[in-house]
Protein backbone atom coordinates (compact mmCIF):
# COMPACT_ATOMS: atom_id res chain seq x y z
CA UNK A 1 0.00 0.00 0.00
CA UNK A 2 1.19 3.48 -0.75
CA UNK A 3 1.28 7.02 0.26
CA UNK A 4 3.13 9.08 2.78
CA UNK A 5 0.68 10.32 5.40
CA UNK A 6 0.94 13.24 7.78
CA UNK A 7 1.01 11.11 10.92
CA UNK A 8 4.45 9.85 9.88
CA UNK A 9 5.86 13.31 10.53
CA UNK A 10 7.27 14.62 13.80
CA UNK A 11 5.88 17.69 15.57
CA UNK A 12 7.78 20.87 14.89
CA UNK A 13 9.87 22.39 17.70
CA UNK A 14 7.66 24.51 19.95
CA UNK A 15 4.47 23.16 18.43
CA UNK A 16 1.48 23.17 20.80
CA UNK A 17 -0.10 19.84 21.83
CA UNK A 18 -3.32 20.57 19.94
CA UNK A 19 -1.33 20.66 16.70
CA UNK A 20 0.33 17.27 17.30
CA UNK A 21 -0.33 14.51 14.80
CA UNK A 22 -1.20 10.91 15.72
CA UNK A 23 2.33 9.55 15.54
CA UNK A 24 2.10 9.11 19.32
CA UNK A 25 0.10 5.93 18.73
CA UNK A 26 1.92 4.64 15.67
CA UNK A 27 1.96 0.84 15.77
CA UNK A 28 -1.21 0.50 17.85
CA UNK A 29 -4.31 -1.33 16.59
CA UNK A 30 -7.81 0.17 16.68
CA UNK A 31 -11.37 -1.09 16.30
CA UNK A 32 -14.05 1.46 15.38
CA UNK A 33 -17.37 -0.10 16.48
CA UNK A 34 -19.63 2.48 14.84
CA UNK A 35 -18.76 4.06 11.51
CA UNK A 36 -20.97 4.47 8.42
CA UNK A 37 -18.51 3.62 5.67
CA UNK A 38 -21.19 3.55 2.98
CA UNK A 39 -20.99 7.34 3.28
CA UNK A 40 -17.20 7.48 3.04
CA UNK A 41 -14.64 7.30 0.24
CA UNK A 42 -11.84 4.84 -0.38
CA UNK A 43 -9.48 7.60 0.76
CA UNK A 44 -11.00 7.25 4.21
CA UNK A 45 -10.43 3.51 4.22
CA UNK A 46 -6.80 4.07 3.25
CA UNK A 47 -6.28 6.71 5.95
CA UNK A 48 -7.93 4.51 8.57
CA UNK A 49 -5.78 1.53 7.64
CA UNK A 50 -2.63 3.64 7.77
CA UNK A 51 -3.65 4.97 11.20
CA UNK A 52 -4.00 1.46 12.62
CA UNK A 53 -7.71 0.70 12.25
CA UNK A 54 -7.86 -3.07 11.67
CA UNK A 55 -11.59 -3.68 12.05
CA UNK A 56 -14.87 -1.79 12.22
CA UNK A 57 -18.61 -2.18 12.63
CA UNK A 58 -21.03 -0.42 10.31
CA UNK A 59 -24.51 -0.05 11.83
CA UNK A 60 -27.55 0.27 9.62
CA UNK A 61 -28.76 3.87 9.77
CA UNK A 62 -30.71 6.66 8.12
CA UNK A 63 -29.70 7.79 4.63
CA UNK A 64 -30.32 11.47 5.30
CA UNK A 65 -33.63 11.39 3.49
CA UNK A 66 -36.53 8.96 3.90
CA UNK A 67 -36.47 5.66 2.07
CA UNK A 68 -39.66 5.25 0.09
CA UNK A 69 -39.96 1.50 -0.36
CA UNK A 70 -38.94 -1.86 1.07
CA UNK A 71 -36.58 -2.61 -1.80
CA UNK A 72 -34.35 0.32 -0.80
CA UNK A 73 -33.96 -1.27 2.63
CA UNK A 74 -33.31 -4.67 1.07
CA UNK A 75 -30.60 -3.27 -1.21
CA UNK A 76 -29.04 -1.28 1.63
CA UNK A 77 -28.82 -4.25 3.97
CA UNK A 78 -27.42 -6.34 1.11
CA UNK A 79 -24.70 -3.76 0.54
CA UNK A 80 -23.67 -3.90 4.20
CA UNK A 81 -23.05 -7.64 4.06
CA UNK A 82 -21.77 -7.55 0.47
CA UNK A 83 -20.10 -4.70 -1.40
CA UNK A 84 -19.09 -2.68 1.65
CA UNK A 85 -17.55 -5.71 3.30
CA UNK A 86 -15.56 -6.30 0.12
CA UNK A 87 -14.56 -2.65 -0.22
CA UNK A 88 -13.21 -2.61 3.32
CA UNK A 89 -11.17 -5.75 2.70
CA UNK A 90 -9.39 -3.99 -0.17
CA UNK A 91 -7.65 -1.86 2.46
CA UNK A 92 -6.96 -4.65 4.93
CA UNK A 93 -9.79 -3.70 7.31
CA UNK A 94 -12.19 -6.36 8.60
CA UNK A 95 -15.76 -5.15 8.16
CA UNK A 96 -18.68 -6.18 10.35
CA UNK A 97 -22.14 -4.67 10.57
CA UNK A 98 -25.25 -4.46 12.69
CA UNK A 99 -28.64 -4.69 11.03
CA UNK A 100 -31.79 -2.94 12.17
CA UNK A 101 -34.54 -0.42 11.51
CA UNK A 102 -33.31 2.96 12.69
CA UNK A 103 -35.44 4.97 15.07
CA UNK A 104 -36.17 7.85 12.69
CA UNK A 105 -37.64 5.60 10.02
CA UNK A 106 -39.60 3.58 12.58
CA UNK A 107 -42.11 6.42 12.47
CA UNK A 108 -43.21 5.37 8.97
CA UNK A 109 -45.23 2.46 10.33
CA UNK A 110 -46.47 1.11 7.01
CA UNK A 111 -42.90 0.74 5.77
CA UNK A 112 -41.58 -0.30 9.18
CA UNK A 113 -43.91 -3.30 9.18
CA UNK A 114 -42.40 -4.44 5.89
CA UNK A 115 -38.86 -3.91 7.19
CA UNK A 116 -39.58 -6.10 10.22
CA UNK A 117 -40.50 -8.91 7.83
CA UNK A 118 -37.11 -8.88 6.06
CA UNK A 119 -34.83 -8.27 9.05
CA UNK A 120 -34.63 -12.00 9.89
CA UNK A 121 -33.26 -12.58 6.38
CA UNK A 122 -30.20 -10.48 7.26
CA UNK A 123 -29.45 -10.73 10.99
CA UNK A 124 -28.22 -14.32 10.63
CA UNK A 125 -25.78 -13.58 7.81
CA UNK A 126 -21.99 -13.78 8.12
CA UNK A 127 -20.46 -10.60 9.47
CA UNK A 128 -23.60 -9.41 11.28
CA UNK A 129 -22.56 -8.89 14.90
CA UNK A 130 -25.67 -7.29 16.35
CA UNK A 131 -29.06 -5.70 15.90
CA UNK A 132 -28.64 -1.96 15.49
CA UNK A 133 -28.55 0.85 15.57
CA UNK A 134 -31.99 0.94 17.14
CA UNK A 135 -33.70 2.96 19.85
CA UNK A 136 -35.16 6.43 20.13
CA UNK A 137 -35.01 9.67 18.16
CA UNK A 138 -38.11 11.73 18.97
CA UNK A 139 -39.17 9.13 21.56
CA UNK A 140 -42.52 8.43 19.89
CA UNK A 141 -44.86 5.51 20.46
CA UNK A 142 -43.90 4.09 17.04
CA UNK A 143 -40.21 4.23 17.89
CA UNK A 144 -40.85 2.35 21.11
CA UNK A 145 -42.94 -0.27 19.31
CA UNK A 146 -40.20 -1.14 16.82
CA UNK A 147 -37.45 -0.87 19.39
CA UNK A 148 -39.24 -3.51 21.44
CA UNK A 149 -39.80 -5.76 18.43
CA UNK A 150 -36.13 -5.58 17.51
CA UNK A 151 -35.02 -6.31 21.06
CA UNK A 152 -37.06 -9.50 20.82
CA UNK A 153 -35.41 -10.29 17.47
CA UNK A 154 -31.94 -9.79 18.98
CA UNK A 155 -32.84 -12.03 21.91
CA UNK A 156 -34.10 -14.73 19.56
CA UNK A 157 -31.01 -14.50 17.36
CA UNK A 158 -28.61 -14.38 20.32
CA UNK A 159 -27.09 -11.12 19.14
CA UNK A 160 -25.88 -8.02 21.00
CA UNK A 161 -27.91 -4.84 20.66
CA UNK A 162 -26.50 -1.48 19.57
CA UNK A 163 -28.71 1.29 20.96
CA UNK A 164 -28.90 4.78 19.48
CA UNK A 165 -29.68 7.29 22.21
CA UNK A 166 -31.54 10.46 21.19
CA UNK A 167 -29.90 13.83 20.64
CA UNK A 168 -32.77 15.60 22.43
CA UNK A 169 -33.66 14.78 26.04
CA UNK A 170 -30.80 12.30 25.99
CA UNK A 171 -30.83 11.42 29.68
CA UNK A 172 -34.48 10.41 29.69
CA UNK A 173 -34.15 8.58 26.37
CA UNK A 174 -31.13 6.67 27.62
CA UNK A 175 -32.87 5.65 30.85
CA UNK A 176 -35.94 4.57 28.92
CA UNK A 177 -33.84 2.54 26.47
CA UNK A 178 -32.21 0.65 29.33
CA UNK A 179 -35.49 0.12 31.19
CA UNK A 180 -37.13 -1.42 28.14
CA UNK A 181 -34.13 -3.66 27.40
CA UNK A 182 -34.27 -5.05 30.92
CA UNK A 183 -38.04 -5.42 30.69
CA UNK A 184 -37.51 -7.60 27.62
CA UNK A 185 -35.14 -9.84 29.53
CA UNK A 186 -31.87 -8.78 27.91
CA UNK A 187 -28.68 -9.05 29.92
CA UNK A 188 -27.24 -5.50 30.11
CA UNK A 189 -23.84 -6.99 29.22
CA UNK A 190 -25.23 -7.75 25.74
CA UNK A 191 -26.44 -4.18 25.17
CA UNK A 192 -24.19 -1.38 23.93
CA UNK A 193 -25.66 2.03 24.78
CA UNK A 194 -24.21 4.47 22.26
CA UNK A 195 -23.73 8.25 22.00
CA UNK A 196 -23.22 8.72 25.74
CA UNK A 197 -22.07 11.92 27.38
CA UNK A 198 -21.16 13.09 30.87
CA UNK A 199 -24.83 13.19 31.83
CA UNK A 200 -25.54 9.53 31.04
CA UNK A 201 -22.34 7.56 31.59
CA UNK A 202 -22.59 6.88 35.31
CA UNK A 203 -26.04 5.31 35.20
CA UNK A 204 -25.19 3.26 32.10
CA UNK A 205 -22.15 1.78 33.81
CA UNK A 206 -23.86 1.38 37.18
CA UNK A 207 -26.61 -0.67 35.55
CA UNK A 208 -24.14 -3.01 33.83
CA UNK A 209 -24.49 -1.85 30.21
CA UNK A 210 -21.65 -1.06 27.81
CA UNK A 211 -21.10 2.69 27.41
CA UNK A 212 -20.07 3.77 23.91
CA UNK A 213 -19.05 7.35 23.14
CA UNK A 214 -19.13 8.98 19.73
CA UNK A 215 -16.29 11.39 18.98
CA UNK A 216 -18.10 13.58 16.48
CA UNK A 217 -17.26 17.23 15.78
CA UNK A 218 -19.41 19.81 17.56
CA UNK A 219 -22.58 17.73 18.09
CA UNK A 220 -21.69 14.75 20.30
CA UNK A 221 -18.43 14.25 22.25
CA UNK A 222 -15.13 16.02 21.74
CA UNK A 223 -12.06 13.95 22.43
CA UNK A 224 -10.71 16.32 25.06
CA UNK A 225 -13.91 15.69 27.02
CA UNK A 226 -13.46 11.97 26.41
CA UNK A 227 -10.06 12.08 28.06
CA UNK A 228 -11.69 13.44 31.21
CA UNK A 229 -14.40 10.75 31.13
CA UNK A 230 -11.77 7.99 31.07
CA UNK A 231 -9.81 9.68 33.83
CA UNK A 232 -12.95 9.76 35.99
CA UNK A 233 -14.58 6.41 35.15
CA UNK A 234 -11.69 4.26 33.96
CA UNK A 235 -11.89 1.90 31.00
CA UNK A 236 -14.22 -0.91 32.08
CA UNK A 237 -17.13 -1.35 29.61
CA UNK A 238 -16.28 1.93 27.87
CA UNK A 239 -15.56 2.20 24.15
CA UNK A 240 -15.25 5.01 21.64
CA UNK A 241 -16.29 5.32 18.02
CA UNK A 242 -16.38 7.90 15.23
CA UNK A 243 -19.90 7.34 13.84
CA UNK A 244 -18.43 9.00 10.75
CA UNK A 245 -21.13 9.41 8.12
CA UNK A 246 -22.31 11.82 5.40
CA UNK A 247 -22.13 14.74 7.87
CA UNK A 248 -19.12 16.71 9.08
CA UNK A 249 -17.30 13.87 10.81
CA UNK A 250 -13.89 12.25 11.20
CA UNK A 251 -13.16 8.59 10.37
CA UNK A 252 -9.86 8.93 12.27
CA UNK A 253 -11.60 9.91 15.51
CA UNK A 254 -10.61 6.70 17.31
CA UNK A 255 -6.83 6.83 16.68
CA UNK A 256 -6.79 10.60 17.21
CA UNK A 257 -8.49 10.20 20.57
CA UNK A 258 -6.04 7.46 21.50
CA UNK A 259 -3.20 9.86 20.72
CA UNK A 260 -4.76 12.56 22.85
CA UNK A 261 -5.23 10.10 25.71
CA UNK A 262 -1.58 9.12 25.54
CA UNK A 263 -0.50 12.76 25.55
CA UNK A 264 -2.64 13.25 28.66
CA UNK A 265 -1.05 10.41 30.59
CA UNK A 266 -3.71 7.72 30.25
CA UNK A 267 -2.12 4.27 30.40
CA UNK A 268 -1.53 2.16 27.31
CA UNK A 269 -3.70 -0.56 28.85
CA UNK A 270 -6.68 1.79 29.27
CA UNK A 271 -6.22 3.20 25.78
CA UNK A 272 -6.23 -0.28 24.29
CA UNK A 273 -9.40 -1.19 26.17
CA UNK A 274 -11.46 1.82 25.08
CA UNK A 275 -10.18 1.94 21.48
CA UNK A 276 -9.89 -1.77 20.68
CA UNK A 277 -10.44 -4.55 23.21
CA UNK A 278 -13.79 -3.59 24.76
CA UNK A 279 -15.55 -3.36 21.41
CA UNK A 280 -14.30 -6.81 20.48
CA UNK A 281 -15.42 -8.26 23.82
CA UNK A 282 -18.90 -6.73 23.56
CA UNK A 283 -19.65 -7.65 19.97
CA UNK A 284 -17.86 -11.03 20.01
CA UNK A 285 -20.89 -12.22 21.96
CA UNK A 286 -22.37 -12.61 18.48
CA UNK A 287 -19.95 -15.45 17.81
CA UNK A 288 -18.83 -13.64 14.67
CA UNK A 289 -15.61 -11.89 15.67
CA UNK A 290 -12.22 -13.60 15.60
CA UNK A 291 -9.08 -11.47 15.83
CA UNK A 292 -7.32 -13.99 13.62
CA UNK A 293 -9.42 -12.58 10.78
CA UNK A 294 -7.92 -9.11 11.19
CA UNK A 295 -5.11 -7.99 8.93
CA UNK A 296 -6.45 -9.76 5.86
CA UNK A 297 -4.27 -9.95 2.79
CA UNK A 298 -4.98 -7.14 0.35
CA UNK A 299 -5.64 -8.01 -3.28
CA UNK A 300 -6.93 -4.96 -5.10
CA UNK A 301 -7.14 -6.93 -8.31
CA UNK A 302 -10.06 -8.81 -6.76
CA UNK A 303 -13.61 -8.11 -7.82
CA UNK A 304 -17.02 -8.27 -6.20
CA UNK A 305 -19.74 -9.35 -8.61
CA UNK A 306 -17.53 -8.09 -11.41
CA UNK A 307 -16.76 -4.72 -9.82
CA UNK A 308 -13.45 -3.32 -8.57
CA UNK A 309 -12.60 -0.36 -6.33
CA UNK A 310 -9.91 0.75 -8.78
CA UNK A 311 -10.62 3.86 -10.83
CA UNK A 312 -7.64 4.82 -12.94
CA UNK A 313 -5.05 4.20 -10.25
CA UNK A 314 -6.10 7.11 -8.04
CA UNK A 315 -4.28 7.32 -4.72
CA UNK A 316 -5.66 8.33 -1.27
CA UNK A 317 -5.44 11.95 -0.26
CA UNK A 318 -3.34 13.09 2.69
CA UNK A 319 -5.50 13.73 5.74
CA UNK A 320 -5.19 16.58 8.22
CA UNK A 321 -2.86 15.91 11.13
CA UNK A 322 -4.63 17.67 14.01
CA UNK A 323 -5.84 15.24 16.65
CA UNK A 324 -8.26 17.63 18.36
CA UNK A 325 -11.97 17.06 17.68
CA UNK A 326 -14.08 19.86 19.12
Amino acid sequence: MCCSHSFEDKPLPGQKPEAFDISAVKGMKFFDPHVHMTSRTTDDYQAMADAGVVALIEPAFWLGQPRTGIDSFRDYYSSLVGWERFRSSQFGIKHYCTIGLNSREANNEALAEQVMEILPLFVYKDGVVGVGEIGFDDQTAAEEKYYRLQLDLAKEAGLPVQVHTPHRDKKHGTQRSMDIAIEHGLDPYTVIIDHNNEETVKEVLDRGFWAAFTIYPFTKMGNQRMVEVVKQYGSERIMINSAADWGISDPLAVPKTAALMKLNGISAEDIELVTYRNAITAFAQSGQIDEADFGVNIDQSARFEGNSILRGGQQPRVDKSSIIIS
